[in-house]
């Protein structure tokens, strides 16, 4: 068999676009703890930060094979942003919670049953924290109990 790219950073596109073809909210949620992730460390909670990264939300946006990155504000101030796109945990619609969570590299060495791609329905990340841009639209905060992502295939 012959050795893939990731497929994560295409089904990343093509979750936020469809997020927001369905004029919702896309939201990520980012391992803050990753080498290369540029992320405002003040907001940063128990290893993880949930950005909104809708267009009215973040400018010079860019999402590639390579990465994430893009400018926004937080508490008034503008920030870059980037990632690799494998410091993204999942990617969800905000009003309704559609999306989708990325399976770890040690979730896919842990589970050898699991299949070839790199995504998979894995437990939800703990994001109970969620800072974004100053878009003027705040966040819904997140529901008590178990996170409501699903996970579409």
């Amino acid at each position: 068999m012959t050795s893939m790219t990731s497929n994560q950073p295409y089904l990343l596109r093509a979750f936020f676009e469809w997020i927001v073809d369905n004029e919702l909210t896309p939201y990520i949620v980012v391992d803050a703890t990753k080498p290369m992730v540029e992320v405002p460390q003040e907001f940063v909670k128990d290893g993880q930060i949930v950005l909104n990264i809708s267009p009215s939300a973040c400018v010079n946006f860019m999402l590639d094979v390579d990465g994430l990155s893009f400018q926004a504000r937080f508490g008034g101030q503008p920030r870059r942003i980037s990632m690799p796109c494998h410091a993204v945990m999942a990617v969800y619609a905000r009003e309704n919670g559609a999306g989708t969570v990325f399976a770890t590299e040690e979730d896919m060495q842990a589970d050898p049953q699991t299949s070839d791609d790199d995504t998979g329905a894995g437990s939800a990340p703990s994001a109970v924290d969620e800072h974004t841009s100053d878009d003027g639209d705040a966040p819904v905060p997140p529901k008590k109990g178990k996170p409501n992502l699903k996970v579409i295939k």
